[in-house]
């Protein structure tokens, strides 16, 4: 029997910090109107004293885990998607799972897609209940890049925030996950990158070549949104909302565009959370359901794209 995967608990941690717009203004060159045109954000969370990756994925995985009504022993594998956990190892997700109490042995690991890598976790987690080799998957996106970011340089900095989110993937009955796509390209890793190594206390900032990577996030983002709907028989109408990586407006729009979707169904949360990479996609979906906007029987494509170059999308009913 093929069994299917649907999402059983949702939830999300934001940092306590709020960089605003008007903050960057007294140490920049740069002002909230440059910033609000150029890339739509207003603020930013990142991180205070006492906050670390692993810390805001675990809260987000207790708000999983309450709205899921399961225990955590119930849970029989952690994904945690991170580029930036405190350790070279052990795992975020390994400390995830002694926080949390799980004492089972089940299979807890990182994966490291950058902006993507929530997409990648769902995809992995839905093929392991699919073979029935898991039934309740708890997956994470966690990231803590203001540990990364030069807060001189104007022209990255104004982009990324800190933050996690987590569902928790269960065995269903009825199709949840309808498909999903994930690919990648490393023959553009020079295109978007941070050399940095938890070996060393040097710690370098993130580079990016931001017009090739747009063209190439425009072109492959709407190829594999078009894909993944192939894959589940459907067609650009029969999408209810679109949840994108939270990343550039510009991008957002131009998939909005692909799925002829109006903007009112297109799940923003950009202005106040800035970039979180793989945090950004299941932030957004906990704010559009605790909003009351997805509901339950709702269709959505989620899609991200980051460095790598890594990409993927995501078709499911909530």
């Amino acid at each position: 029997m093929t069994m299917s995967s649907s999402i059983a608990g949702i939830g999300s941690y934001l940092p306590k910090q709020v960089i605003t717009n008007h903050d960057l203004e007294k140490t920049l060159d740069t002002s909230d109107e440059w910033i609000m045109q150029r890339v739509g954000i207003a603020q930013r969370q990142v991180l205070s004293e006492g906050e670390t990756t692993s810390m805001m994925a675990v809260e987000a995985a207790k708000c999983a885990l309450e709205d899921s009504g399961l225990s955590p022993n119930d849970i029989d594998m952690v994904i945690v998607a991170t580029a930036t956990s405190e350790y070279c190892f052990p795992s975020v997700a390994c400390m995830v799972q002694r926080e949390l109490g799980i004492t089972n042995a089940s299979p807890a690991f990182d994966v490291s897609a950058a902006c993507a890598g929530f997409i990648y976790g769902l995809s992995i987690a839905d093929q392991y209940i699919r073979s029935c080799a898991a039934r309740h998957v708890l997956v994470i996106g966690a990231e803590s890049l203001s540990k990364y970011v030069n807060w001189q340089d104007r022209s990255t900095c104004i982009l990324f925030g800190d933050g996690a989110g987590a569902v928790i993937l269960s065995q269903s009955d009825s199709p949840g996950i309808l498909a999903t796509k994930i690919h990648a390209l490393g023959e553009h890793v020079d295109l978007l990158y941070a050399k940095s190594s938890h070996w060393s206390s040097a710690r370098e900032t993130v580079q990016m070549d931001g017009s090739d990577v747009f063209k190439l996030a425009v072109t492959k983002l709407n190829e594999i949104v078009d894909q993944t709907l192939a894959m589940a028989g459907m067609h650009q109408g029969d999408v209810d909302w679109l949840i994108p990586h939270q990343a550039n407006m510009r991008i957002i729009k131009a998939i909005a565009k692909r799925l002829s979707l109006p903007e009112e169904r297109v799940i923003l949360t950009i202005k106040e959370h800035a970039n979180t990479s793989s945090a950004s996609v299941p932030l957004a979906f906990d704010v559009a359901v605790k909003s009351g906007k997805v509901k339950r029987g709702d269709r959505v494509m989620l899609e991200a794209f980051g460095a790598g170059l890594a990409w993927g999308a995501v078709l499911l009913t909530f």
